[in-house]
């Protein structure tokens, strides 16, 4: 085992090193683009010179168009990781600062959406008659966009920052709660009828035999919806603005870095991974292996 985990990591780096160096190759100037951007900056007229700087590029550099290079890269994330939590204003905050922002709104909406699904989830599975009643109202409500409730939480809530909260719960609510209904569902027979023999309590039975056994279930339906939620508040922050990680991408854009958005969509990639890792650990924790 130790061994296959080597050899994928071993591919694992061949495949980035592949890609790092298409990158690099894929930026690197011609001999007449190179020569031609070593002497821009003295064949422009200052008026030249000024509208290329309002464009946010440097006339002077041996690159100002096109995609960044490896050395830019390396550049502006030095710069966001050297000081992640300054705070210069509105529209100028820190990296760290931001993820802190939609980790924050993530995790309310996330908990608020364990505090419904679960339960109500426990019920519906554990009733065919409450099943047969919910899932048509289920079957409706999930297909819908989580982003298509936003105009509806900004007219009624009128805050962009909880209506951001409110998205979340409503994009992770259905995998959750259709996963918990699921797992309670699939019990083993034989569990149950020994739990009724030695007439266990409901609520004992509920945390002692059907909540281990669909345990595993349950927290698929919660992996699925961590992920789908961080998917919909980095969309839902670049219509809301204000702070988040997804404002951050919008705001850099609007200012013309495409090194810093790049370097908030790895930011994005990275903690998503790192959130998925938590709840597949945790998956594996309650999960019984015969």
């Amino acid at each position: 085992m130790k061994s296959l985990d080597f050899k994928a990591a071993l591919v694992s780096l061949l495949l980035l090193g592949v890609f790092l160096g298409i990158w690099f190759a894929a930026t690197q100037p011609s001999g007449g683009a190179a020569a031609q951007s070593a002497g821009g900056a003295a064949g422009m007229t200052a008026e030249q010179i000024e509208y290329q700087k309002m464009m946010g590029k440097d006339p002077g550099s041996q690159k100002t168009t096109g995609f960044p290079t490896l050395g830019q890269m390396g550049a502006a994330m030095a710069k966001q990781l050297s000081d992640p939590f300054y705070d210069n204003g509105p529209n100028d905050k820190g990296v760290a600062i931001q993820l802190g922002h939609s980790l924050g709104r993530v995790a309310l909406g996330f908990l608020i959406a364990c505090a419904v699904a679960v339960p109500l989830g426990f019920v519906i599975g554990m009733s065919p008659l409450l099943h047969k009643a919910f899932d048509p109202f289920i079957q409706v409500l999930k297909p819908i966009s989580p982003l298509a409730w936003m105009p509806l939480a900004l007219y009624t809530i009128k805050d962009s920052s909880v209506s951001g909260v409110f998205v979340i719960f409503i994009c992770s609510v259905w995998p959750m709660l259709i996963n918990t209904a699921f797992g309670v569902s699939s019990v083993k027979r034989e569990w149950l009828a020994v739990a009724s023999t030695l007439e266990v309590r409901p609520l004992r039975r509920a945390l002692r035999v059907i909540l281990p056994a669909a345990a595993p279930t349950i927290l698929t339906g919660m992996r699925i919806s961590m992920g789908i939620a961080w998917l919909v508040i980095v969309a839902a922050e670049m219509l809301v603005g204000g702070t988040g990680i997804g404002y951050f991408v919008w705001n850099e854009w609007n200012n013309l870095s495409l090194t810093n958005v790049i370097f908030a969509i790895l930011v994005i990639g990275v903690v998503g991974m790192m959130l998925d890792l938590m709840f597949a650990r945790l998956q594996k924790m309650v999960t019984y292996v015969e």
